[in-house]
């Protein structure tokens, strides 16, 4: 993999090998990636049968929903594409066969079922779903059998597998909305560090190397990067604890304007006076419990802070004299702070940076299928960097960008500051 001027040697654990996966590979991890699914389904049947019910709220999805669009989705783009081996250069329109469960495209293409229409349609129950999903996947190794064993061969195979993964996550994302209970559990805390000195350098953002990559990953350029101080891990609930005593939630100097705007509304609506999900923070012990797929656990002081906006990150970086690191600060620590107690993976992390495409991005012809076109968030969403103790490993890339709008909390994600 070419690296950076002044880059170190990936090491292994850090550069998952499915991005370049050949078909002996992909297809385990095709059928690995459907079992997870599978038994998250089973999880979320037991859960509906027994009352728990997702309410009408953005960003909520069904799982009945979620499910099958991770089996139309692979075969919209590998059974039913004409074109399939022309890879990213696919066009998004073209032909098509048609499906082999009638009614499909209506429920499951973004294009066609909008998330204010998706609560109204027909849609086959958990158990209806397990034998389409088994069917489906048999169709896609056929396949994979017969397609060429390059970039663009393969490319559809490597997308199939990145959506239904990110699903995966999705689900369990679902789950701590409603407190619906799941076995994936964050890692126990461990010491913290101090800080990372990092000399300046000039560094190469961008996919490199090959193989898959999502669009918004894609525009090799280099940038210069000045010295700079970093934290060693994500921010803790202990240093939190600190901010809310210290009046953070009740200072408007601490707030972006947008973000005390919508810290009016979120506490005019729940109370807001931490992150979601945290039902005791502060006080005389200087306690947090936050829910965790329905019960409320203790976070200890070392465990990094899970569920906050951006608006929150940047609120308690201006209280702390610090600040949320660019994307790029965020990519060097990684790779070059790797030997130095560089800790990350635990949760998301929030970055200064605003989304916006790089010189050469192509929109990928499957983004706006996936509900994961990145054009109406540019300019408006945040970069996030890394990756939560629900992320697949194979996936758990430090050049991996992703995104979300400043108010989403519902990720799991928290934050870690620099010097100013």
């Amino acid at each position: 993999m070419p690296m950076a001027p002044g880059d170190p040697t990936l090491p292994p654990h850090l550069a998952p090998a499915v991005r370049q996966a050949e078909p002996g590979l992909l297809s385990l991890a095709l059928m690995d990636a459907r079992n997870q699914t599978l038994a998250l389904l089973a999880r979320w049947e037991e859960g509906l049968a027994a009352g728990v019910r997702v309410p009408p709220a953005p960003g909520l999805e069904l799982p009945q929903w979620i499910a099958g669009h991770v089996a139309w989705f692979a075969d919209w783009w590998i059974a039913r594409n004409t074109r399939r081996g022309q890879g990213a250069a696919c066009p998004p329109d073209a032909p098509r066969l048609p499906p082999t469960e009638a009614g499909s495209d209506r429920w499951w293409n973004p294009l066609l079922a909008p998330p204010a229409q998706r609560r109204d349609l027909p849609l086959p129950s958990i158990a209806e779903l397990r034998p389409l999903l088994l069917e489906q996947l048999e169709r896609t190794l056929d396949l994979l059998e017969h397609a060429r064993p390059d970039d663009d061969g393969l490319y559809f195979w490597r997308a199939a597998l990145w959506h239904e993964d990110q699903r995966g996550e999705q689900l369990l994302q679902l789950a701590q909305a409603v407190g619906l209970p799941m076995p994936a559990m964050p890692p126990p805390p461990m010491a913290a560090r101090e800080p990372l000195a990092l000399p300046d350098t000039r560094w190469t953002l961008g996919a490199t190397g090959g193989g898959f990559a999502c669009d918004v990953e894609q525009g090799e350029h280099v940038v210069p990067v000045p010295a700079f101080e970093i934290d060693a891990q994500p921010v803790g609930w202990g240093q939190f604890v600190e901010f809310v005593l210290d009046g953070g939630y009740d200072r408007a100097e601490l707030w972006h304007p947008e973000g005390w705007a919508w810290l009016q509304a979120e506490a005019a609506a729940e109370g807001r006076r931490g992150p979601r999900h945290v039902e005791q923070i502060g006080g005389a012990t200087g306690a947090v419990l936050q829910q965790l797929y329905g019960k409320p656990v203790r976070r200890a002081a070392q465990q990094p802070v899970q569920h906050a906006s951006w608006w929150e990150a940047d609120a308690y970086a201006r209280w702390a004299g610090r600040r949320l690191p660019t994307e790029v600060e965020w990519e060097v620590a990684a790779l070059q702070g790797a030997g130095r107690g560089f800790r990350w993976g635990e949760v998301w992390e929030w970055t200064a940076g605003t989304l916006r495409p790089w010189e050469g991005h192509a929109p990928a012809p499957w983004a706006r299928h996936g509900d994961w076109d990145a054009a109406p968030a540019f300019g408006r969403a945040r970069v996030l960097r890394g990756a939560s103790f629900a992320t697949r490993s194979r996936w758990v890339w430090p050049r991996r960008r992703a995104w979300a709008l400043p108010g989403r909390d519902d990720l799991f994600v928290g934050f870690r500051t620099c010097a100013v």
